[in-house]
């Protein structure tokens, strides 16, 4: 619960992964066009990104399978296109790994964060999470469900300021993705790093945008 408070600083505030081109393009305007985008992004970027990133990472993780995280982790950098979204994990892993430093007594979360200072890895937020949840034995399922749902509820709170949206609006768009979301986590399970894809095209077309805006409230 504490790593997925609004208080706890990983920097999702300020990321919108390509939404953000959407609103200026008036092409989400309201609650159903933002659940429309909310439920591609977890189907068509998470289920078969960092979803599966997160999973392979937990599953190394209990492992201590150093040299195939590090895989994992390049493999991450590379299925991201678009400059702002591989920015936008890496910040994220970055600021996440050093808040639950003090957290943990984790050798293997110690040595992952001297890896990131050295440059030898990015750093991608959906690895770093699945090394720490694996160190807290949390189980699997419970830390599939966590990821997606904050994943996607991160922009929904993000669209509510940028639309704007009403606070409303945006509990009723929440409340709306939690079927969609455990779907996803099943879609999720059976799924291996075989099934990696990127077919968020216009997300990535989007993110690819984003930096070239005129004005913009989020890094992403």
């Amino acid at each position: 619960m504490q790593i997925h408070d609004s208080a706890f600083p990983i920097g999702s505030y300020t990321h919108s992964f390509g939404m953000e081109t959407y609103i200026q393009a008036q092409k989400i305007t309201d609650k159903q066009s933002l659940l429309n985008f909310c439920k591609t992004y977890l189907f068509s970027n998470l289920v078969f990104g960092d979803g599966l990133f997160v999973k392979e990472a937990y599953a190394l993780a209990l492992k201590q399978e150093f040299q195939q995280l590090k895989q994992l982790d390049q493999l991450s950098h590379a299925m991201k296109i678009a400059k702002e979204s591989r920015q936008g994990s890496i910040k994220m892993g970055k600021q996440f790994i050093e808040t639950i430093l003090p957290l943990t007594d984790s050798e293997l979360v110690a040595t992952w964060r001297e890896l990131i200072k050295k440059k030898e890895i990015h750093g991608h937020y959906a690895i770093t999470y699945g090394i720490y949840a694996a160190h807290c034995q949390f189980d699997l399922e419970d830390v599939l469900a966590a990821f997606l749902y904050s994943s996607t509820t991160a922009l929904i709170h993000n669209a509510v300021r940028a639309i704007p949206l009403g606070q409303s609006a945006g509990v009723q768009a929440i409340h709306l993705l939690f079927d969609p979301i455990n779907e996803a986590v099943e879609l999720v399970k059976e799924k291996t790093l075989d099934d990696l894809s990127n077919s968020s095209v216009g997300i990535e077309l989007a993110s690819m945008e984003h930096e070239r805006l005129h004005s913009r409230l989020f890094i992403s």
